[in-house]
């Protein structure tokens, strides 16, 4: 396991911006993706650049919080990179974590060639939330209206695959998990594997109930496997490799989204309009 600060006293004059900035990854994060994603799915009805604008600011938002902790971690004075997890792996994981990431890899396969079939292209569209209006953009789920489709948007996702493996594991795994260490030292590894889930899960709040908890077991894996090598090496590279595998994903597997999707319910709608009865 890997040697986590043992008082936040270590932290010296960050102290407390450490606290704060641990607090706002845990409660302040699922807000702020809440609000980007819900502009996002407004943009998205009618501009067209409205994904590559979203993939900016994700990249603006994830760098800019990495830079802030690399900040509170040069201001620590009595804490070491290794115990951030910035060091090369020192030991191999234990046979339930190594179970638990080949099922990982396991599901990336499946999932990856189930999206490659086609299926949600061809799955009918959900009808609008109430309050929506009969016309409005019938939505998709929000992780696959996130994924590119044209070759640009493709290119930009790749560096926003990449930043996610290193920004979110630097994040979630190496600092949050250094500061709840700190703050409650001796905290066994599960209650850490815990809260490292619990907060990556609830990120990802704007993807619903089954985007919290898909994501809460992938942040506690990546947890486990921080822990017991003391790298984030391996981590950074399995998450990595989860976002990437959207990149073999054909855009035409993928269901349209944005002014096109629009038009196309736009036009079923006053088809059925025109045939059925009065309102």
């Amino acid at each position: 396991m890997t040697g986590l600060p043992d008082s936040l006293a270590d932290f010296g004059p960050a102290a407390l911006a450490a606290v704060v900035v641990a607090v706002y990854l845990v409660v302040g994060e699922p807000f702020v993706g809440h609000v980007l994603h819900r502009r996002f799915e407004d943009r998205m009805r009618t501009d067209a650049a409205a994904r590559r604008s979203f993939y900016v600011r994700l990249l603006i938002l994830e760098w800019g919080l990495s830079g802030l902790v690399l900040v509170v971690f040069l201001a620590a004075p009595d804490v070491e990179a290794a115990q951030l997890g910035l060091r090369w792996p020192t030991a191999l994981p234990g046979w339930p974590t190594s179970l638990a990431c080949l099922l990982l890899v396991a599901f990336v396969v499946v999932s990856t060639r189930a999206l490659r079939s086609g299926a949600l292209a061809a799955a009918p569209p959900r009808a609008p939330r109430p309050g929506e209006g009969r016309h409005s953009e019938p939505a998709v789920a929000p992780t696959v209206a996130l994924l590119p489709r044209s070759g640009p948007e493709r290119r930009l996702f790749a560096v926003v695959g990449v930043t996610a493996g290193v920004c979110e594991e630097w994040l979630y795994r190496g600092f949050l998990l250094a500061v709840v260490a700190a703050l409650a030292p001796g905290l066994p590894t599960g209650w850490l594997v815990g809260v490292a889930a619990l907060a990556f899960g609830l990120a990802h709040a704007y993807q619903g109930v089954g985007g919290v908890l898909l994501t809460g077991v992938l942040g506690g894996v990546f947890a486990a496997l921080y822990l017991q090598t003391g790298s984030l090496l391996l981590p950074v590279l399995l998450h990595a490799a989860v976002d990437l595998r959207f990149l073999l994903v054909p855009s035409s597997a993928l269901p349209a989204a944005g002014p096109a999707r629009r038009a196309r319910w736009d036009t079923r709608g006053d088809q059925r309009d025109s045939v059925g009865p009065p309102e």
